[in-house]
């Protein structure tokens, strides 16, 4: 259960053991104890029926309640009374041994960081609250106290009693000078005092083994009668957690609270500054993950070296944004990644951790999951994407089933991996040989395969391409499909402006898109047969991968980056451009040392209106040749 943020840590406990006088640290404790009421009123409501039995027996006893009604009210209350304390039992029990949800980390031992350890301890000397029981790594842009004394952390788990661990965000360590995350870190620790204290830790375990307790009913192989059961459980489990309301949340705001003032005293200069780079950091660290290891990932590939990518991308913005000058001159002192004894090592773990996290990858290097260094990234990653993405691109124009037309250039044969194809096909008019078969606005039907079966996403090597199949074999789609009609206030997703929108291009992007829909089906099915850890070990909001880093993309974007990669691939076979990696926008293509930043709006204007004036403008300028076919993957 994570008890901090980064940048806010929780309360102390003064001299005698106790919490201090901070307001935040009396409001905590304040809260705790109106947590464990609810838990007191439950208690009392499951011993309830029993207490009442034990009254009627001993008014029998005693000769003041005798008679048969008497008699019948005991066995009545006495059955009541078993039964209510064998479900309280029952739940009890399941809150006792819910599985907690499991933050994944990179646990540092104090070999592997003694130098990390001892500025922690020191620390909590200053704060004079106890010292963390260990160290942890998470690859995010966050540091936080977590109690794991749960046995659902197996090796990691820490004996009942013991402070909790310090979960630090790895890309800190390497951004951040030395000075900087002791002040960051200071708040955090100070959080070790309220788990001393005997209400908070009654408090936060009460609640955590509630909110386990409600996840239960979701376990899958329940069965039908374990099911039932596991209802009921999660059912109070709910009933108790809306019971105690926002005493929760509350107390941990109050310890927050206690800990920043505690704190105060230890660099509080230097916690002004380092709360900058806080926000600087998480900035690099999210482009670095959607713009620079999202297509490594997707690629069978996973940078070894995610955190020390973080500062050259800092570094670079810094160099390119004003509001950034300044920062890039720290690195001159000791980066705090200094206080590991393998700096290189740990990175590599965090890296992997982090594509397991966000991509859902596998837990151990393979050879279709194979670690990628930052110098070969423009040509394992850059360059692979670009030929993958072409020929998808080229794979789903085969399949277009384009069958002779009067005055059409094609006789339905595949034609070659160029790029004048492309350009040919998105810019011809609806009906006419370019387009997708004979289809048109006179309600005839063209022919169109978005079932593609093959991939070509994944790492394979490059190779000879399989031809297109016939087009006798493909299923008819009918591509004059009737509109949807907008209601009279309703937006309309494309608006006045745009109605030059390139009929063509919506429907190649439509296969596209269902092309790349079946490939990552395909990948999340070769992952979950082949990961057999991933649905044993959970995140704090599910399994793996906890989310996507990016909303899916609609088809024209889809269509636009893949007629990109298609122009990159001819821009490098017949020109010397070259692959490149922007650390700030990922993949990039190099034009005489220079990036060809003038790309996008050029496609983007053959995508979206049909124009092919300024793409062929810069191919001209460039000295592209689009009629020479291009290398695939």
């Amino acid at each position: 259960m994570r008890y901090g943020v980064s940048g806010s840590g929780f309360g102390n406990h003064g001299s005698g053991g106790g919490l201090g006088d901070e307001w935040g640290a009396r409001a905590a404790r304040s809260r705790a104890l109106a947590v464990l009421r609810v838990r007191g009123r439950a208690l009392g409501a499951a011993v309830l029926p029993a207490a009442v039995a034990v009254v009627l027996y001993a008014g029998e006893v005693t000769g003041h309640f005798t008679g048969t009604g008497w008699t019948t009210a005991r066995w009545i209350v006495t059955v009541l009374a078993v039964l209510v304390l064998l479900a309280a039992g029952a739940v009890a029990l399941v809150v006792a041994r819910a599985r907690p949800a499991v933050t994944p980390t990179v646990e540092l031992s104090e070999t592997a960081a003694p130098d990390l350890h001892r500025l922690v301890r020191e620390l909590a000397d200053r704060l004079d609250v106890p010292a963390p029981s260990a160290i942890a790594l998470t690859p995010d842009c966050d540091s936080w106290l977590e109690d794991r004394s749960h046995p659902a952390y197996g090796a990691a788990a820490v004996p009942a009693g013991t402070a909790p661990v310090l979960v630090i965000g790895s890309p800190f360590l390497w951004w951040m000078r030395v000075g900087e995350l002791r002040a960051v870190l200071a708040p955090v620790v100070a959080g070790t005092g309220p788990a001393s204290d005997p209400d908070i830790a009654a408090a936060r375990r009460f609640v955590r083994g509630l909110d386990a307790a409600a996840a239960v009913p979701r376990d899958p192989g329940l069965g039908p009668l374990r099911g039932l059961g596991a209802r009921g459980v999660g059912r109070v489990a709910r009933l108790l957690l809306r019971a105690c309301g926002s005493h929760p949340a509350e107390m941990e705001r109050g310890v927050a609270v206690a800990g920043s003032e505690r704190a105060q005293a230890v660099d509080h200069g230097a916690r002004i500054v380092a709360q900058e780079q806080v926000g600087l950091a998480y900035a690099g660290w999210d482009r670095l993950l959607t713009r620079v290891a999202l297509p490594a990932w997707r690629m069978g590939r996973w940078p070894a070296r995610l955190d020390a990518g973080v500062v050259a991308a800092l570094t670079e913005l810094s160099r390119r944004d004003r509001l950034a000058e300044g920062f890039s001159s720290r690195l001159g002192d000791r980066p705090a990644c200094d206080l590991l004894e393998e700096p290189g090592a740990v990175d590599e773990a965090a890296s992997l951790l982090a594509a397991r996290l966000f991509h859902g990858g596998p837990a151990e290097p393979g050879p279709d999951w194979a670690p990628v260094e930052w110098s070969r990234y423009p040509e394992e990653v850059v360059d692979r994407t670009w030929r993958a993405d072409a020929a998808r691109l080229h794979d789903v124009l085969d399949r277009l089933a384009t069958a002779p037309v009067p005055g059409g250039p094609g006789d339905g044969a595949p034609e070659g991996p160029t790029l004048t194809r492309v350009l040919t096909h998105l810019t011809a008019p609806p009906g006419t040989g370019g387009t997708l078969g004979t289809g048109g606005t006179d309600g005839t039907t063209g022919t169109l395969d978005t079932d593609c079966t093959e991939s070509t996403s994944g790492p394979a090597e490059p190779g000879p391409r399989d031809p297109a199949p016939p087009a006798d074999e493909l299923p008819a789609v009918p591509l004059d499909l009737p509109a949807v009609p907008l209601e009279e206030d309703a937006d309309d997703p494309y608006d006045d402006e745009d109605e030059a929108r390139n009929p063509v291009a919506d429907a190649l992007a439509a296969a596209l898109s269902a092309q790349v829909a079946r490939e990552d089906a395909e990948r999340e099915a070769r992952l979950a047969a082949t990961a057999g850890d991933r649905s044993g070990f959970t995140g704090p909001d599910g399994p793996w991968p906890l989310g996507p880093l990016l909303p899916p993309r609609t088809g024209r974007d889809l269509l636009a980056d893949h007629v990109t990669a298609l122009v990159c691939c001819a821009a490098v076979d017949t020109t010397g451009a070259v692959p490149g990696l922007d650390w700030l926008d990922g993949p990039a293509l190099l034009v005489g040392g220079e990036r060809a930043a003038d790309l996008g709006p050029r496609v983007l204007a053959l995508v979206e209106e049909g124009d092919p004036a300024p793409l062929r403008a810069w191919l001209s300028t460039t000295g592209v040749r689009p009629e020479k076919p291009v290398r695939l993957l």
